[in-house]
């Protein structure tokens, strides 16, 4: 399985929308859209949650960039 990341995408768009696009080439197993736009609330969450314990486990909270 391959994961996707695509950028640049309209704030209204929806996993369907993605979805039915994709589709046209193959079949798609799941669709993620993260709406999170207020950097300031992400850079927040990964200063709070980074090294937490959640489950016995320290978590790694970091923001993702893309791969390019």
């Amino acid at each position: 399985m391959v994961s996707i990341y695509v950028g640049n995408l309209l704030f209204k768009t929806t996993q369907d929308e993605i979805r039915s696009l994709f589709e046209q080439h193959g079949e798609v197993i799941s669709v993620k859209l993260i709406t999170d736009r207020d950097e300031n609330a992400a850079n927040q969450a990964v200063e709070h949650f980074n090294g937490m314990e959640f489950g016995g486990r320290m978590l790694k909270v970091n923001i993702s960039r893309d791969k390019r």
